[in-house]
């Protein structure tokens, strides 16, 4: 078999391998769905690096998992890919009725507010039960607060929600001061959310922030451990003052980077 641009051939190709193949024999739903939130971690790393040739590659290892998750429904007769196909067609005709339909709606928020609406009459108990219970913290607590707000849940300006933001900073300072550490926990959540809320009334990604973060964090950091080895020291033998000139020359260079 040699590689192809068809779709229907990938069905095919993943049917073989099913066949023949004693790993891909072998898995089951459960067992590869560590590996589709891996893929698509991927994908997104891609999106952030601007990395196009990667995002290609990566945009095919989900296209995988969802041929080869399909096609284990369809050994045990629950659904085959055209099912698949179907299902989000017809959502997407159904959720889009400014569109394919009647309703008028031309801005974005009246399009927000009435797939909300939809949702409720598929049957929905919440506005929030859409949000996946795995989704990392930081993008489910913004994906909830999106979804309030496209009801009119929302602060009206982001001033406002700072007020609450430095409320919660007080409290949570009295917390560490004064309360049990499961109060201490409980005070930080609440603290995390509401800073979350304030990035996002002023169009901030928290995710994408905490990502930038980490980033910053690993190259900084790995340019201590690098200049200490080329002087043939280790860094358990560094003190924190040429840990932190260290540091600080990694965050100059940055800067110099960016401005040039």
């Amino acid at each position: 078999m040699k590689p192809s641009r068809k779709f229907e051939d990938l069905v095919e190709l993943i049917s073989i391998l099913r066949k023949e193949c004693p790993w891909d024999r072998k898995q089951t739903h459960h067992s590869i769905k560590d590996n589709l939130i891996e893929e698509a971690y991927e994908a997104v790393e891609a999106i952030d690096n601007n990395d196009m040739e990667e995002l290609r590659k990566e945009l095919g290892d989900l296209l995988l998992h969802v041929v080869f998750q399909t096609k284990m429904a369809s050994e045990t007769d629950h659904f085959e890919i055209g099912d698949v196909i179907y299902s989000i067609s017809e959502k997407l005709i159904r959720r889009h009725p400014h569109v394919f339909g009647d309703t008028v709606a031309e801005e974005e928020n009246q399009v927000a507010a009435n797939w909300e609406a939809i949702k409720l009459k598929e049957g929905r108990e919440s506005i929030l039960d859409g949000v996946p219970k795995h989704l990392p913290g930081l993008i489910r607590a913004q994906r909830m607060q999106e979804k309030a707000a496209n009801v009119g849940f929302d602060w009206a300006e982001w001033k406002l929600a700072w007020n609450k933001l430095n409320e919660e900073i007080d409290e949570w300072r009295d917390a560490v001061e004064n309360q049990t550490a499961k109060e201490q926990q409980e005070e930080f959540g609440d603290l995390l959310f509401s800073l979350v809320n304030v990035g996002r009334l002023i169009g901030l990604n928290a995710e994408d922030a905490i990502r930038g973060a980490n980033r910053k964090f690993i190259h900084r950091f790995q340019h201590i451990e690098k200049s200490l080895k080329e002087n043939n020291r280790s860094i358990v033998d560094a003190s924190l003052e040429e840990m932190d000139q260290l540091w600080d020359e990694a965050k100059n260079n940055s800067r110099d980077k960016s401005n040039s």
